[in-house]
């Protein structure tokens, strides 16, 4: 077999948690993006705060916010980390039309925050759509993707095309 390896598979070809014991600590940051597609006017009634639930971007926030602090709950093979930073930023877009979310999760640690930043994304847009189901059952969740990550043995990485 030539080309990387997968880290989580062990040499019997089982799944196995990594072990970072022998890592050193550094800080390591991941960012990543995902998108919540609706109707425009279902995007006009988040914008308004007009929702049945609430206010659905506050509530999206803090939903990937705790997201990322329990992703080694959800994900078997996932390291629990000590966080020190996690953001999640949504923010409107007409074009799509829709809401852009981002990500980005935090730590000095021996292992990377790349899940952690990708839950994260994944519940905030989960969430969105929970709270605006209502108005807009099409609505579409897309684009769930690494932007970048730093720190670790593997060096720095950045999507093409991203200067983030």
């Amino acid at each position: 077999m030539s080309g990387p390896a997968l880290t989580h598979i062990d040499s019997t070809g089982e799944a196995s948690m990594v072990d970072v014991g022998d890592k050193a600590d550094t800080v390591r940051v991941a960012v990543a993006e995902g998108f919540v597609r609706m109707k425009p006017e279902t995007l006009a009634l988040i914008r308004q705060g007009n929702a049945k639930k609430g206010d659905v971007i506050a509530t999206a926030r803090l939903a990937g916010i705790m997201a990322a602090k329990q992703t080694s709950s959800l994900i078997p093979l996932c390291h629990p980390l000590m966080l020190t930073k996690v953001s999640v930023d949504i923010v409107p877009d007409d074009a799509l039309p829709g809401l852009r979310v981002e990500a980005m999760a935090k730590l000095t640690g021996r292992t990377g925050v790349e899940m952690e930043a990708l839950t994260a994304v994944s519940v905030a847009c989960l969430t969105i759509y929970d709270m605006a189901k209502a108005a807009d059952r099409e609505m579409e969740i897309g684009g769930v993707r690494l932007v970048s990550k730093s720190g670790g043995r593997s060096g720095d990485y950045h999507r093409a095309g991203e200067t983030r």
